[in-house]
């Protein structure tokens, strides 16, 4: 690789407020402000509005939606089998 066209690999914490839940990773992304994690190391944090402690498939709080009638509403808009002529 050609030596400074990357951008810095290296740890930074990610923080979901909305589920008071952060996770140490490495990434590219960067940040002004930082935070002391567990290990008693600064890293950089990036807020993030939705993580997998928040959003509502892994939580099990999903909303079940109603796709028999989205496919019979496709079908009667654009009729069935029209990729088959």
């Amino acid at each position: 690789m050609k030596p400074g066209s990357h951008p810095a690999y290296r740890p930074v914490v990610f923080r979901d407020r909305a589920a008071d839940f952060a996770f140490l990773t490495r990434s590219t992304a960067t940040s002004d402000k930082t935070v002391e994690w567990e290990d008693g190391n600064t890293y950089p944090v990036i807020d993030v509005e939705i993580s997998s402690a928040s959003h509502p498939f892994y939580t099990g709080t999903q909303r079940v939606l109603d796709t028999a009638g989205r496919v019979e509403r496709f079908e009667r808009r654009y009729g069935r089998g029209r990729s088959e002529r």
